[in-house]
Parts: structure tokens; sequence; C-alpha cells
């Protein structure tokens, strides 16, 4: 009897085991390959910007609002149809950026605004997100396509970043289109440096700082940018700038600042920033983003609303980034009244967009 008792105790007890390592199998099992890669959105995409800030409605007229939809839809659709075709992401961002550099709309190549000497001072920089290469060009006053010259730095030079009168040296070398200085004025933008000027003074006469002012600090906004995946699944990033209306002593913002105004990885997003430089620096924007990205594991839209909707605010910057992933999902976020944006994927649907709502 003893012994039947022994044998049934031990068959619970053997039971009893393989059901336990049965749930903990369960409990532990890890997910599939298929079951953990997330879809793919977009077999390839492009999104660009136009700059971010104080862009109402009532401020705008209809033939003005006309120009920048057209302006923004030509450059998408020239970026769109070279990666429809299967060019890089790499092309596609340099020869996007350079349409909207070209066009006297935005602060960036022709329609740069005036530093405080009067003069126009270009930055921009590119990424490429295959490899980790960057280039990037500060303070240019002759070069005509900023992005040309960045993306020469990258590929062309051992170094990320060249500034002023090397810079414009370089450019020559590899030759890139030079211009006479005068190619950058436009009427409207040196109105606006007198503008920005004749306030500051009546501030300062008044014993009050002008530099964070507002209409000091809207003067600034109109950056180019342009983030796209091509069908190889390789990410690229690009950003081009006038800087800010009124600039001195040789102040550089965010956009040639890898990681600050351009960011791009194959492995999460490729993002470029548009808004108050300094703080978009201090917060390393488009890094952060893809950062948030890779640690923490969060989505892209996710990660842009936190550093957009909260890290800089709370710094007290504003501005907006586009971005997109490596599984071709598109964010354009930003913390302003509006932000010049377009986006395009590859089904062929257009997106163009100006203000908040």
């Amino acid at each position: 009897m003893n012994k039947l008792i022994y044998l049934f105790a031990f068959c619970f007890i053997i039971i009893g085991c393989k059901n336990k390592e049965e749930l903990q199998s369960t409990i532990t099992k890890k997910p599939t390959e298929k079951d953990s890669i997330p879809a793919q959105v977009n077999e390839f995409a492009i999104v660009i910007h136009g700059g971010a800030g104080t862009i109402l409605r009532e401020n705008m007229s209809p033939e003005k609002e006309a120009a920048y939809i057209a302006k923004l839809e030509e450059a998408i659709r020239l970026g769109h149809n070279i990666l429809k075709n299967g060019g890089s992401s790499l092309d596609a961002v340099e020869k996007t950026i350079n349409i909207l550099e070209d066009s006297p709309l935005f602060n960036a190549g022709k329609g740069a605004v005036f530093t405080n000497a009067g003069t126009n001072e270009l930055d921009a920089s590119i990424m490429d997100g295959k490899t980790l290469n960057a280039g990037a060009s500060a303070g240019t006053k002759t070069v005509r396509n900023p992005i040309n010259l960045a993306r020469a730095v990258m590929e062309k030079s051992p170094h990320v970043m060249l500034s002023g009168l090397g810079a414009e040296t370089f450019a020559q070398e590899q030759g890139l289109k030079i211009v006479d200085s005068s190619y950058f004025y436009t009427e409207n933008r040196y109105k606006s440096l007198k503008s920005v000027k004749d306030y500051e003074s009546k501030k300062q006469a008044e014993d009050k700082t002008a530099f964070y002012d507002p209409i000091i600090k809207d003067s600034k906004f109109g950056t180019v940018g342009c983030v796209a995946l091509d069908k190889n699944g390789n990410l690229a990033a690009g950003t081009s700038t006038g800087g800010m209306t009124n600039k001195r002593w040789g102040r550089i913002g965010d956009a040639p600042i890898i990681g600050a105004g351009t960011y791009a990885n194959n492995n999460t997003c490729a993002v470029s920033s548009t808004g108050w430089g300094e703080f978009f620096i201090r917060a390393m924007v488009a890094y952060d983003i893809s950062a948030l990205m890779d640690y923490k594991g969060v989505t892209l839209q996710e990660a842009a609303k936190e550093v957009i909707q909260k890290k800089v605010p709370e710094l007290g910057g504003d501005g907006g980034i586009i971005a997109i992933d490596k599984h071709g999902n598109i964010t354009m976020e930003f913390n302003t009244a509006g932000m010049y944006r377009a986006s395009m994927n590859d089904k062929g649907e257009l997106y163009v967009g100006i203000y908040k709502n």
C-alpha cells in the first residue's frame, strides 16, 4: 500500500514539474523573427520643410500661399521621382533642397536673410544613414548651393565641417557654383533686416533687452530641409539655411550641426530641424529623437513629440522637425503656429501643409 502511495506521489510531482516547465516556457517565449519585425509602411518616401514659425493664415495673401504650395510641391516631386526611379536618398535630399535654395521664398540660398553687417552667411549639412558619414559648411557668402558644398565636404574631404573662406576655397576646388554676393540679395529680406534693427534700437533705448523679444525671435525661421528613405533601405537627411536675421559675430545655428539640425541613421530614422537654433543645439534635437528610438524603443512619432512638444519648450525654444524612420513612417512635428512642409510616399500620395490646422 505504501509503495502505491509513493508511486502516485511521484507521478504527481513529475506531472507538476512538466506543467510548470510548459508554463514557464510560455511566459519566457521569445517572439519569432516574423513577430519581431515591424511592418514596412513605405518602401520609399520623402519629406521636406521650409521653416517653422508664426505662420498665420490671416497674414498670408492667396497669391503668396499659392506660391509656397507650388514650390513645395515642385521640390518634393523632384525628389520623389529620383526615389521612384531607384535613386539614392542622398541624391533625393540634395536635389530637392537645391529647388528650395534657388527660391527666394525660403531662408536658404537665394532667399537667405541678412546679417547685422548687411551680408548673407549660409550654413548647411547632410548625413548618410548607411555609413553615418556627414558633411557641413558654415558662414559661406559666395557658394550658390550650400547643401552641395556640405555633400562635397562629406564625400571629398576627410572633414565633417568647413567654414568661411576655407569652405569657399574648397567649394571652388570642387567646381561648385560660385556667385557674387549680390546674388543673394532680395528686397523683402533686406527690409526685414531694417525692421529688426529699428525695433532692436527702440528696445535698447528703453533699456530693455532685445535678444529674446518676439519680433527678434521670429526673424530666424525659414530654414529648409529634407529627409528620405530609398528603395535600398538607406536614410538621408539634409538642412540648409541663411540663419537668423541681424545675426552678428559669426553666429552659427543648429542647421550645420550634426545631431542638432541634421541626423540620419539606418537603424532608426532621418531628421531635419527648423527653429530657434540655440535651443536645438542645446537639446541636440535631431540625435535625441534617434536616441530615444534606439535606447528606449519608442516609435518615431513618440520620440518626436517628446522632444518637440516637451524638451525644447522646457528650455525656452520653439520650432519643428521632419523625420522618417527605417520602415517609412513619416512625422512632421512642430510647436509653432505653422511650418511649411510636404511629404510623398511610395504610393504617390502627396501632402502639402503650411498652418497648424
